[in-house]
């Protein structure tokens, strides 16, 4: 048997150059105690924290393969939930970056989460119409609402009630009962889409936004006792008071609001943001009745008769908002938030659609006015990167997009050079790794200065598009390919720029002499050079690969098998190998000696964009349409690894001896090393093997309880839930034998039964205490889904040992919680098991027992805590001294803005 060969592991190493994904909102958060300087935005997969002060990332929340597209953050900022594509919600801790819990409950990806006032509860809403409540603090699903016939567009709770507000695709808005999970109202006054919805004014007012060109505004009331019927039994009653106007051009984007509820703002698809200002409730007073003041006095001057006596004023919406100022952004607005700070100061931050964030100031006078204060730009690109490519030593890395070539710093990931060029097609660094060489889609090729930032020429190379720039491996040279059919060879020299010829200054710079040309008869789409100097391989759009000998240029051997035009290849470091990746999804290993196709390979799922060896070994990468990266082994035609490749297509890639980059639609470009952990082949198969049967583990999202109707639990089935039922179903058997065995034994034998191995690794000795620590190692979230799929054998022998564990007092919570979900869901086969009915009769009075002894422990606990606070806070006075510094500090601030105010005055008299 011959020895297995080992590979070295590919780990992710960091990704730059996406500030902020468009398909995710913005969200202001707090970290040490600041506010109004960090903001949240999506990172592809990852969530990225931005210090607004010094444009710099602060924390990075790495998550899984699936885009983020959804943020929210609790009323303090100290928690961000996370929603996905997957359907999946994640909450983190900001303090420590760790993920605290993962609720799974939709299935399709969320398009809306919002925190109650508390925190304590979240609520989801997902394009599988559906909306789900969750505990936070329980990690677990309270309720889903289904009702909506489209996608959930958002979800709002209205304040110091139990309702919850969403809107949708469907047209309509519901107000739901959080106690009963159904809806009271329905409003329908919009005749499309509803694409955002906020309540302000502390709960009075709901505005809607859809495709019309304006707001709709409705004003929330309770019913009176008066009010209420046998016909008419909501709790509230929204009526529509008016409408707001709308400048933005397009239907409405979003709505934001701030936390106290009196800014609004909205955009559409243009780059205006609307900012709304909502009175409180003293000067919506005021406003009436200066207005009823003035129309008292205009009905007196034309005449007219008034009581004022019988007449009280009623509040219009005038009254309650004005408009505060219209502004433009620099580009189309995706996604803003909103904070307000204690001096009336409003900022706000926009993601603009071109990988930009803006942060803005507006004060809230008579006359707004807006200031630009920060802007996020320079740690990206404003498009798609199209061209990337390493230094010699791999310590620079070079992109290029239809806008700019920006170098970076492979360890720090930071932009460290900015040129703006045109659209760049191919991109490559000159042998010294100080010029860069660029091909434009217009058929020019740029001649770049690394060092000063700028470009010392512009060659008209082509006609057409520059697909392929290759540098020679003597570096002496270049050759360039185009989709004018022409290859083009170049010298590198070194010239005097045309500025400095007259001014007799020395400094020479790098331009390129034309030496020679090759006519082929199809466009040029990749050029690649042998090591060893003696061919040139050319593809061209007739899906083929010519190859040529590089001294006289005739024509050598022609590679030909591919469906579709060859979009990349690359040459082994000892010239015996080419590899061809086309558009058909395949790759072709060939032998350069006589042409021949070794391997043909079913790579990617999609057109294979980019291909490139790994220097001094036959293995290399590939990247496709699918945004998977791959290792190969072009000896024995095998994958090695796949890493976790890009959202979107794969545009790019390159290869040094330990790092890999790529770039693609996503605008993530991510680095790759290679690390000192061997891979073997066979172990990776069965990973991957595994994985594939963890998917089809899960048989169907719906739960449903055989015999009995389906259940809509506020949750799904995933391979979290199907391992825990797997697990708690073996304890329970083994329990059962273990407790059977010591039945038998009685003390009657002299040697004791021999406990489980599981249990005697866990330091288990009573067969129940086995069933509870299964029962307890069952996450939150999952504990549903899992009771769901046990079998009815395994619940009755559970429902049998639960009493003892009541009366043991031990995780009364988990223990109760699990015993009511499953009488409820077993209900009727339970009525007709005549050895269950004792058990129920004697659960029915231990559990309301212990949990009420649970409830007067936790609140004996509760209030021995709060009265030692109190003890301590008077014995060392630390809860004065701390509002007076507080107030003294607010005395300073108020002195100090008075003192600028005087001076003010005086320098503008």
């Amino acid at each position: 048997m011959g020895l297995t060969k080992q590979y070295l592991r590919y780990e992710k190493d960091g990704v730059f150059n996406l500030i902020a994904d468009p398909n995710c909102n913005v969200v202001f958060v707090t970290l040490n105690g600041q506010e109004g300087r960090f903001v949240a935005v999506g990172g592809g997969e990852d969530v990225i924290i931005w210090d607004l002060r010094l444009s710099e990332k602060t924390v990075v929340l790495t998550g899984e393969k699936k885009a983020v597209t959804r943020l929210a953050a609790n009323p303090e900022g100290s928690q961000l939930a996370v929603g996905d594509e997957a359907g999946n919600v994640r909450i983190f801790d900001l303090a420590s970056a760790e993920n605290i819990c993962t609720l799974a409950g939709h299935r399709h990806a969320i398009t809306c989460l919002n925190y109650d006032q508390n925190g304590t509860r979240l609520a989801s809403g997902s394009k599988d119409t559906e909306v789900i409540v969750w505990d936070v603090v329980g990690e677990r699903g309270l309720h889903r609402m289904s009702g909506h016939k489209g996608d959930i567009t958002q979800v709002r709770f209205l304040p110091d009630h139990e309702v919850l507000v969403s809107s949708s695709k469907d047209s309509f808005i519901k107000f739901w009962d959080l106690d009963t999970a159904h809806c009271f109202i329905t409003l329908s006054a919009h005749k499309a889409e509803v694409w955002d919805i906020a309540i302000v004014h502390q709960g009075r007012y709901l505005i809607s936004g859809g495709t019309e060109p304006e707001l709709f505004v409705w004003e929330i009331k309770e019913n009176t006792q008066e009010s209420l019927s046998e016909d008419n039994l909501c709790p509230l009653r929204c009526i529509k008071s008016g409408s707001l106007v709308r400048s933005c051009v397009g239907r409405l984007q979003a709505l934001v609001t701030d936390k106290s509820g009196q800014v609004l703002g909205s955009f559409g698809t243009d780059r205006n943001l609307e900012i709304f200002w909502f009175y409180n409730e003293d000067e919506v007073q005021n406003r009436t009745k200066k207005r009823r003041k003035r129309e008292l006095k205009q009905q007196k001057e034309q005449g007219e008769e008034v009581q004022t006596e019988d007449l009280e004023p009623q509040t219009n919406l005038t009254d309650a908002v004005r408009k505060l100022l219209t502004f433009k952004c620099t580009n189309k607005i995706k996604s803003c938030d909103f904070i307000m700070g204690k001096t009336g100061e409003i900022r706000c931050s926009c993601v603009l659609n071109n990988n930009k964030i803006e942060l803005y100031s507006v004060l809230a006078k008579s006359t707004a006015e807006h200031k630009l204060l920060r802007t996020l730009e320079k740690c990206g690109h404003r498009s798609e990167v199209r061209a990337v490519c390493f230094s010699s030593d791999a310590l620079a890395v070079a992109t290029g997009s239809a806008e700019s070539v920006r170098v970076w710093n492979r360890t720090s990931q930071s932009c460290l050079r900015t040129i703006a060029t045109d659209y760049v097609t191919s991109l490559t660094f000159v042998p010294g790794d100080r010029h860069l060489l660029a091909g434009l889609k217009s058929g020019s090729i740029l001649v770049m200065d690394i060092g000063t930032a700028e470009i010392l020429e512009e060659i008209s190379a082509h006609q057409g598009e520059v697909w392929s720039v290759c540098v020679m491996p003597n570096n002496r040279g270049c050759v360039s390919g185009s989709g004018d059919k022409s290859l083009k060879f170049w010298e590198f020299e070194v010239v005097t720029p045309l500025n400095e010829e007259n001014s007799g200054s020395r400094a020479k710079v790098l331009s390129l002499l034309h030496t020679r040309s090759l006519q082929l008869e199809e466009g040029i789409v990749c050029v690649a050079i042998s090591p060893n100097m003696r061919y040139i391989a050319a593809s061209l759009l007739d899906s083929t690969v010519k190859i040529f000998f590089m001294d006289t240029l005739k024509f050598f051997v022609s590679l030909y098998g591919h469906k579709l035009p060859v979009l990349c290849m690359d040459i082994s470091y000892d010239s015996t190998l080419i590899c061809t990746g086309s558009a058909d999804k395949n790759i072709k290993i060939w032998g350069l000696d006589f042409g021949d196709c070794h391997k043909s390979i079913f790579a990617h799922d999609g057109a294979i964009k980019s291909l490139k060896f790994v220097p001094k070994t036959h293995y290399f990468f590939s990247c496709g349409r699918d945004g998977s990266v791959k290792q190969w082994d072009a000896d024995n035609y095998e994958r090695i690894m796949t890493l976790d490749g890009h959202l979107g297509s794969a545009h790019c890639l390159d290869v040094s001896t330990s790092y890999v980059v790529s770039c693609g639609s996503d605008q993530v470009v991510r680095i790759y090393a290679r690390s000192s952990e061997p891979l073997v082949l066979e172990d990776e198969r069965e990973e991957e093997r595994q994985k594939e049967d963890d998917e089809k583990l899960v048989t169907g999202d719906d739960s449903v309880v055989p015999g009995q109707a389906a259940h809509s639990l506020p949750s799904k089935k995933t391979v979290g839930t199907e391992r825990a039922a797997e697990q708690l179903i073996e304890a329970i058997q083994l329990s059962e034998t273990y407790r059977g065995d010591l039945e038998e034994w009685n003390g009657a034998k002299e040697t004791k039964p021999v406990p489980p191995p599981l249990m005697t690794a866990l330091q288990i000795e009573e067969p129940d205490q086995f069933i509870l620590h299964a029962l307890k190692s069952i996450q939150s979230s999952d504990t549903e889904e899992a009771l769901l799929l046990l079998p009815f054998s395994c619940v009755s022998s559970l429902l049998s040992r639960i009493p003892y564990l009541l009366r043991k007092g031990r995780d009364i919570e988990t223990v109760a919680r699990s015993l009511l979900f499953l009488v409820k869901v077993h209900h009727e086969p339970i009525l007709q098991t005549k050895k269950l009915l004792s058990a129920i009769k004697e659960l029915s009075t231990l559990s309301i027992g212990s949990i009420d002894q649970e409830r007067d422990r936790v609140g004996v606990n509760l209030f021995g805590l709060r009265a030692y606070q109190r003890r301590v806070e008077a014995e060392q006075n630390v809860h004065i001294f701390r509002e007076a510094t507080v107030m003294r500090r607010e005395k300073e601030k108020k002195r100090r803005l008075k003192e600028r105010a005087i001076k003010r005055a005086v320098l503008t008299m």
